[in-house]
């Protein structure tokens, strides 16, 4: 997604206290960096945030970080979290968000920072197959998962391309996750408590429809 340049966001970001500025610095200590101990879930790919702004402020007892590599976006969702856990009067101390490329996220992340479930939404497709390898599902990504995914752990994965949902399931199973339920068309046959994105809802309107899947680590 292109999105034009914010003058704002790098100073917002700066005085974020929800922001963490050097990712890999916390390497094996995501746990201690929330005021309380609680199973730890992972969104990749946050956008502006309308996703992860709902479900952290609804679930206080789960702990959340939030990635994007792009400032502009993370500026949004920063401001996105602040409208969420105004309007329902709580205090943002459950969420953390950061920037970092997902293709190496190893260098941030490794088995002590234990993730019960991680939220894939909408990834770019990289339909060229010479891009396939680029993929936030393909099995050369998902190996660095499950480094700190725990055994049983769950991956939420959403997408509007039928040739990523399909090479998806395929790739899950290739790296050893189980698919314990999909759908062809979510908005018909909820798999779960669904909280749309802003893509989502630019696509539903357009008429597509949209595949998703939870897939455990066994």
């Amino acid at each position: 997604m292109r999105i034009r340049k914010k003058p704002w966001v790098r100073q917002e970001l700066e005085e974020c206290e929800f922001f963490i500025k050097n990712p890999c610095e916390n390497i094996g200590k995501w746990h201690s960096k929330f005021k309380q101990k609680q199973p730890l879930h992972l969104e990749l790919g946050c956008g502006k945030g309308k996703f992860i702004s709902k479900l952290a402020s609804q679930n206080e007892d789960i702990n959340y970080i939030a990635i994007d590599i792009k400032s502009e976006m993370l500026g949004l969702t920063k401001r996105n979290i602040e409208k969420e856990y105004l309007e329902r009067i709580k205090e943002i101390n459950n969420i953390l968000i950061l920037s970092q490329e997902i293709e190496i996220i190893q260098n941030m992340m490794n088995k002590k920072d234990v993730v019960e479930r991680i939220y894939i939404n909408f990834c770019n497709p990289w339909p060229k197959p010479t891009h396939n390898k680029k993929r936030m599902t393909h099995p050369k990504q998902l190996e660095k998962y499950k480094i700190f995914l725990k055994k049983g752990g769950e991956i939420y994965f959403k997408t509007d391309d039928d040739d990523l949902f399909e090479k998806s399931v395929k790739y899950f199973e290739q790296e050893g996750f189980e698919i314990i339920t999909k759908t062809y068309n979510l908005h018909e046959e909820e798999i779960w408590d669904n909280i749309q994105t802003e893509h989502e809802e630019m696509f539903s309107k357009e008429g597509t429809k949209i595949k998703a899947l939870i897939a455990k680590l066994k």
